[in-house]
């Protein structure tokens, strides 16, 4: 199981390698917040707050929020396919530490992690706790993309 994790994590440094190598050869700033030719962002956004989580769910047309926290598990398990769909799909992906944001994750009915609700034009759309395999949360996300 590592193996593939590993194996995942290295597919997904070898992109960004890529992506990095392409915006410097055609004169970007590796400064700029990394997104695609769409806007959404490439990378899972880091909720910082109540505010910023609304920004991040009103700004995007679909956001995939994974509620989480460092010491469980299953929610690093989930890590590189989070990362993955940040990275290839359509939807921005937000995180959510349940652990500094305790009010956020009450206020949104997060009971277990991880959590991942999927919001659709600033509204939730679906929910799903535990780990889920790529291929149910790229069809999650199609749905609504």
């Amino acid at each position: 199981m590592s193996e593939s994790l590993d194996d995942e994590r290295a597919r997904i440094r070898e992109q960004k390698k890529r992506e990095l190598q392409e915006r410097l050869e055609t004169g970007g700033n590796l400064d700029d917040v990394e997104s695609d030719s769409t806007g959404t962002p490439t990378e899972p956004i880091h909720v910082d707050g109540p505010d910023h989580f609304s920004e991040v769910v009103t700004t995007h047309d679909v956001v995939l929020v994974d509620f989480r926290a460092d010491w469980c598990g299953p929610c690093q398990m989930l890590e590189p396919t989070i990362e993955a769909l940040a990275a290839e799909s359509d939807a921005a992906v937000a995180t959510v530490d349940i652990d500094a944001h305790q009010g956020l994750a009450q206020q949104h009915g997060v009971r277990g992690v991880p959590t991942l609700v999927l919001y659709a034009n600033g509204e939730p759309a679906e929910r799903t706790s535990g780990v889920q395999d790529r291929a149910t949360l790229d069809r999650l996300i199609g749905q609504y993309t």
